[in-house]
């Protein structure tokens, strides 16, 4: 396991406390001190997935930056790694990427831990921390166009299975951006597939604006 996955797992053991996180904290405060400058909280795979494809279109390695993504397990484990990563943790600093809907916790827990108090949504990203209007999906799913996702849907020779998703009684109404999201979360792991595959297909000047941002910032 290289530096940036075993210090990835020793901060979600960690969080997750129980018997294992002492050895996890321990584990993680040594492998921190080998160069990790910044760590990026977001709520799942697919997420991590993209920021890192973003990352290297724009010719980065945010590995050899000091830069760690890292996926909370949904958005409402936010308090404990802010209380692992943040100034009750490691204290190295944060930044991250949130849903509109889960904005409220990320604030909450933002100001518990000494990081701000009331703040609004452009004082959150001066902190580093990016909202998505719905979420991942839906701000790539805008950016590379209905067309555009199911060509790449066609690339990964889904497009069958995508039609059947279309003929379902409760999606036959909805509209397609609609339907794409919902496509994408049916499977394990189709989200981040296509995090990926998505990413590698937008063109760059239109980089969905809370990506963009939050790659400026670290």
């Amino acid at each position: 396991m290289d530096g940036s996955s075993g210090l990835r797992q020793a901060l979600i053991t960690w969080a997750a406390g129980g018997a294992e996180a002492s050895a996890a904290a321990a584990e993680a405060r040594d492998l921190a001190g080998g160069g990790v400058r910044t760590i990026v909280l977001v709520e799942g795979s697919s997420d991590q997935v993209a920021i890192e494809a973003l990352a290297t279109r724009y010719g980065r390695n945010l590995e050899a930056e000091g830069v760690l993504t890292v996926p909370l397990g949904g958005a409402m484990s936010i308090g404990r790694f802010l209380d692992v990563c943040g100034p009750p943790g490691l204290g190295l600093p944060l930044a991250g990427l949130y849903d509109i809907g889960e904005e409220r916790h990320f604030r909450r827990h933002l100001e518990r831990v000494g990081l701000g108090a009331g703040r609004t949504q452009a004082e959150l990203e001066t902190l580093g921390f990016h909202m998505c209007v719905a979420d991942l999906e839906d701000e790539l799913i805008r950016a590379v166009g209905a067309e555009g996702v199911q060509q790449v849907i066609e690339a990964q020779g889904e497009t069958r299975p995508f039609r059947t998703f279309q003929g379902q009684p409760a999606q036959r109404e909805r509209p397609v951006e609609h339907q794409l999201r919902r496509f994408m979360g049916t499977h394990s792991g189709r989200k981040a597939l296509y995090a990926r595959a998505l990413v590698a297909h937008v063109d760059l000047d239109r980089v969905p604006r809370p990506l963009e941002r939050l790659l400026t910032h670290v």
